[in-house]
């Protein structure tokens, strides 16, 4: 008689909708085939079979008959015994949180960058860890408020900065004098990632009862993914590159993509069809991420969310990239369109959009605009010009031996974000300026971003064009577990400073670049340290806090150090007030 199944990773809420707010999706892995099935105690119900992926076993169930506005406990049975909630464990029950019929606001808690925390007892050398601190503060006080959903902004797992006890792993399998080294190589050690982080008992409850939207950044893959042209065709060489890439996708699509999707997406997805109804999904899931490593125009990664009248919009950084240095963009012409059309999708004057007579008032779709990408847009101004004046010379501007310099420089410093693809930064500049013009301007524009290990709050104005009607902010929050060196933290300050801003105009000038279409200034941070900025959004108005977590009475080296850290609030600020504007005449 075979063994019971049991529950390996899991289980994750990810979707919940927003728009009939009565189904969601959970998401688990178990250690053998079997019939996933997630109960609620309101009579809500879903299941479903496993597929398989490379000798595992996944399903992403969806929950249907749930309330409106309402907290409802579920549990997970596989093949019919209860495997979830786990026997005695200390967490209260996880539940599925639906919106009320007439929500008129979401809570957004966003971050990036998380190497796995140290269990228990352990000394951990970064400090605790923001999320398991969010996790105990929500376990403590079950009916205090908590985010809507919790967006993840990149480097969910590091491919290429694995634990000891990873490492450990690692040794036990293959040579690790051999390259490359103690990073992942294939899709079993990436699996090993995801437990290492996601089986975090604080994690783990946290991501089972408050849903999530992910996306990928450069180490959820390998340090500077896609940097340039000649950077990927240096690792095509590699041998061990080609099972690298197409195993980050593959085990991406699973743990990550799948649950951004909502089901109705998922039901006309026809990689997720082929996937799901093969007795073993891998060949097809295996011939897709060769293919979409090979051609990135096969794939998107990207996707949109819509919380009530909160907009968001999650952008591949990454696996979109044109890399040819004359026509280098930091988003391929497919994607970049379908961020323009997802923007203004439902605005007035748009395809699709309602006709409005002349002379009305036209409300737009949408009172928030979040545009979730893991590379800052606004960055401190002389890493700006530093970004900008090195993508001039690799281009060529100064000539042969200027581009041969900005290539070296561009990999050993990881000038790779915005601004290093200044077409693609003017053209979001300019798609912000559009959305948030006019009657039916958004009360607020927020780009979220993380990678750079501070947070900070930026706001443009567009130099004596006429400043957008929205409010525009760039929130830059992380990391949520990891560090930075003292002497990068005293980088970003000077960065910010009137002599960083001059240096950067020389370099600018040595590039021959010109000015970007927006002077921006910081008007809050740098703040470093393990952190969530949360986004309270209702109606027109918006509010940000920024919350750090902070080891409590026990010192960083004691053992009970995890479970008596803190969030501790650092900034608190208003980012719009609601004001009747009347119409443009």
């Amino acid at each position: 008689m075979a063994d019971p199944a049991g529950l390996r990773l899991g289980p994750l809420l990810r979707y919940v909708d927003w728009e009939t707010k009565d189904h969601a999706t959970v998401w688990v892995e178990t250690d053998r085939a079997c019939t996933a099935e997630v109960i609620g105690a309101d009579g809500s119900h879903g299941s479903g079979p496993t597929f398989a992926i490379a000798g595992h076993h996944y399903a992403l169930v969806t929950v249907h008959g749930l309330t409106p506005g309402t907290t409802t406990p579920y549990e997970v049975l596989l093949d019919g015994a209860r495997v979830w909630p786990l026997t005695d464990s200390p967490f209260p029950p996880s539940t599925i949180t639906t919106p009320p019929e007439s929500s008129t606001g979401v809570t957004v808690s966003f971050g990036s960058c998380r190497w796995a925390a140290a269990p228990a007892g352990e000394h951990d050398p970064v400090g605790p860890d923001a999320l398991d601190t969010l996790a105990a503060r929500l376990a403590a006080d079950p009916s205090a408020p908590r985010p809507d959903v919790l967006l993840l902004l990149g480097d969910q797992v590091y491919a290429d900065e694995t634990s000891q006890a990873t490492r450990a792993w690692l040794a036990e399998r293959r040579d690790l004098d051999e390259p490359p080294g103690a990073e992942v190589t294939n899709y079993e050690e990436y699996t090993r990632l995801y437990d290492e982080s996601w089986l975090d008992p604080e994690v783990r409850w946290l991501l089972s009862t408050v849903p999530s939207c992910m996306i990928f950044d450069d180490h959820d893959l390998i340090d500077d993914w896609n940097t340039s042209a000649a950077w990927l065709a240096e690792m095509r060489t590699l041998p061990w590159w080609q099972e690298r890439v197409v195993s980050g996708l593959m085990s991406y699509w699973v743990y990550q993509h799948l649950g951004n999707l909502p089901p109705a997406e998922l039901t006309a997805d026809e990689l997720f069809v082929a996937v799901t109804s093969a007795a073993d999904g891998t060949a097809a899931l295996r011939e897709f991420a060769v293919r979409a490593d090979d051609d990135p125009l096969s794939a998107r990664w990207s996707y949109r969310r819509d919380f009530g009248r909160t907009r968001l919009l999650m952008v591949d950084t990454r696996a979109a990239r044109v890399l040819e240095e004359q026509q280098r963009a930091m988003l391929d012409p497919n994607e970049a369109r379908w961020l323009r059309d997802q923007a203004l999708d439902g605005m007035p004057g748009a395809a699709g959009a309602a006709t409005v007579a002349e002379g009305e008032t036209a409300p737009g779709p949408y009172d928030h605009l979040l545009i979730g990408t893991s590379l800052p847009w606004l960055l401190p101004p002389l890493i700006h010009d530093t970004e900008s004046w090195n993508a001039a010379l690799c281009r060529g501007e100064r000539g042969a031996r200027w581009a041969r310099f900005g290539e070296r420089l561009r990999r050993g410093a990881d000038l790779e974000h915005w601004a290093a693809f200044p077409r693609s930064f003017d053209e979001l500049t300019a798609l912000v300026a559009e959305v948030g013009t006019g009657d039916h301007a958004p009360a607020t524009i927020c780009v979220l971003s993380g990678d750079v290990h501070h947070a900070y709050v930026a706001e443009p104005d567009w130099r004596g064009a006429g400043d957008p009607d929205a409010r525009v902010y760039q929130l830059t929050c992380s990391p949520v577990h990891n560090s930075i060196p003292r002497m990068i933290q005293l980088g970003f300050h000077f960065g910010w400073s009137r002599l960083g801003r001059r240096l950067g105009h020389v370099l600018a000038r040595h590039g021959r670049t010109g000015r970007p279409p927006v002077h921006w200034s910081r008007s809050g941070g740098p703040w470093f340290g393990n952190q969530l900025m949360t986004l309270m959004l209702y109606g027109r108005s918006a509010r940000l806090r920024l919350e750090q977590a902070r080891a409590g009475q026990s010192t960083a080296r004691d053992a009970d150090a995890r479970s008596d850290a803190r969030l501790l609030t650092v900034d608190e600020r208003e980012l719009t007030t609601v004001v009747t504007r009347p119409p443009r005449v």
